[in-house]
């Protein structure tokens, strides 16, 4: 019984120990976990400090950089009041002259818009120069052009009248011994002669002609030029010759035989055409005036 008593008791202490054992475990694990817990806690809040310290420490190192510029820059206002207060003084030096300073500056506003006018009219002027300048160069070429032509032409002409000069000293012209003028009026289909000139429709012009040996059976044309008193050619029925620029109231083709003979020819108008007064006769060889006479109608 006492032996079961003690094993009972050694038990029943055994079983105690475990149980304190077992709850000073317990303990311990609980203890350690909750040690590792704070000191997790306390890692993170030793990082979260030194943080904030190390920004607090830059924070503290810019506002010095800031408080150095601030400085500097307060300097500098310093000095621009400074000198605000000296153009301050001198403003109010030179106020006193505000009124002449006004003046000066109109009388110098007015020179400047009467320069600027004189530059305006030199600039127009200038263009209308230049204008005239090119336009004048442009003439100057043309009237060299002209020059050049008309210097061409002048050597043209010296070769035409050079030739021209050889000709005529070979050239020979008829000779006229006498030429006659009579005026006439139609009646009946005849001619009848008068010196009325209110009733002429005919002029005739007769000339005897005479020339050179060399010339016989030579084709001759003579011009017969009948002027009124204003010295205008009268014209053959409404027509007028004009050779080389020269008028001629009628041509006349012929053959000089060698023998001297009269030729007569006629030129027609229209009745009472003709007034009173000196009238002309001229008889040409080509340009050459061979003969001429007056006459008058009445």
């Amino acid at each position: 019984m006492d032996s079961q008593d003690n094993n009972l008791k050694y038990k029943v202490i055994i079983a105690a120990l475990a149980a304190v054992i077992l709850g000073i475990l317990i303990a311990f694990y609980y203890s350690n976990a909750q040690s590792n817990s704070n000191i997790s806690y306390l890692e993170r809040e030793k990082k979260m400090l030194t943080d904030k310290l190390a920004n607090m420490q830059a924070n503290i190192e810019s506002l010095s950089s800031e408080i150095e510029v601030n400085k500097i820059d307060l300097d500098v206002a310093n000095n621009d009041v400074s000198r605000l207060l000296d153009s301050i003084g001198q403003l109010n030096f030179d106020s006193k002259k505000y009124d002449q300073n006004k003046r000066d500056l109109r009388r110098w506003q007015l020179k400047y818009d009467s320069l600027n006018m004189k530059y305006n009219a030199l600039k127009y002027s200038n263009v209308v120069l230049s204008e005239t300048v090119q336009n004048a160069k442009k003439r100057a070429e043309q009237y060299k052009a002209q020059a050049l032509a008309a210097a061409q032409n002048e050597e043209d002409l010296k070769d035409a009248n050079s030739k021209l000069n050889k000709e005529l000293k070979n050239k020979t012209y008829l000779k006229i011994r006498s030429s006659e003028a009579l005026a006439f009026r139609v009646r009946n289909g005849r001619d009848i002669n008068t010196n009325k000139a209110s009733l002429i429709s005919k002029l005739r012009a007769c000339t005897t002609i005479s020339g050179n040996p060399n010339d016989i059976n030579i084709e001759k044309r003579l011009y017969l030029q009948f002027l009124d008193p204003n010295k205008k050619v009268i014209a053959n029925n409404a027509n007028i010759i004009n050779v080389k620029g020269n008028e001629y109231s009628k041509a006349v083709d012929i053959i000089y035989t060698g023998v001297n003979e009269e030729i007569c020819e006629h030129i027609k108008f229209p009745t009472g055409a003709l007034k009173p007064g000196i009238y002309t006769l001229n008889v040409f060889e080509e340009e050459k005036l061979l003969s001429s006479i007056e006459f008058e109608l009445k």
